[in-house]
């Protein structure tokens, strides 16, 4: 009895190892904390340090403003990137944001991605670690993408606030 009982809690415990993580509902970016947390049916399960552009403060305008945008986007695609690792594109612009664009008479950019750092030899991943050194993208270190990229479906809501 003292085995079956050992054997349905060693089952038990095995099943919840290799359960699936829940479902992510969306990301939620703080740009003035530099943090992107993950939510799952209303609840933070996991929250990463991020880096912006070069320029973080304010909503992006223009094409090589070096700003990350403000609002609320979706994951449309991804890539896995020689450059930076793996990419998650957002759907940047969304009407919105083409709106006011074209009444300034502006290009709004696009290529908007959550990615990972660099692969470079040169600059190691530690050299990032607090900057804000994107084009308007937001990057994580390359453990965390991965985490990510793993957690996270296309098509997943990502809501960027100052």
């Amino acid at each position: 009895m003292t085995r079956l009982i050992t054997a349905l809690l060693g089952l038990l415990f095995a099943s919840l190892c290799l359960a699936s993580p829940p479902p992510v509902d969306k990301l939620l970016i703080h740009k003035q904390e530099r943090r992107l947390e993950v939510i799952s049916d209303g609840k933070v399960i996991r929250e990463y340090r991020v880096s912006l552009g070069k320029q973080p403060v304010g909503h992006k305008r223009q094409r090589g403003d070096e700003r990350t945008p403000e609002g609320i986007y979706s994951i449309d695609w991804r890539h896995e990137s020689p450059n930076y690792n793996l990419s998650l594109h957002l759907d940047y612009p969304n009407l919105k944001d083409r709106t006011a664009a074209y009444e300034r008479g502006l290009d709004p950019g696009n290529m908007i991605m959550i990615h990972g750092t660099p692969v470079d030899e040169e600059y190691p991943e530690w050299f990032f670690k607090g900057l804000d050194w994107t084009n308007g993208c937001i990057a994580l270190d390359n453990a965390s993408m991965q985490e990510l990229w793993n957690m996270v479906p296309d098509r997943t809501i990502v809501e960027i606030r100052p």
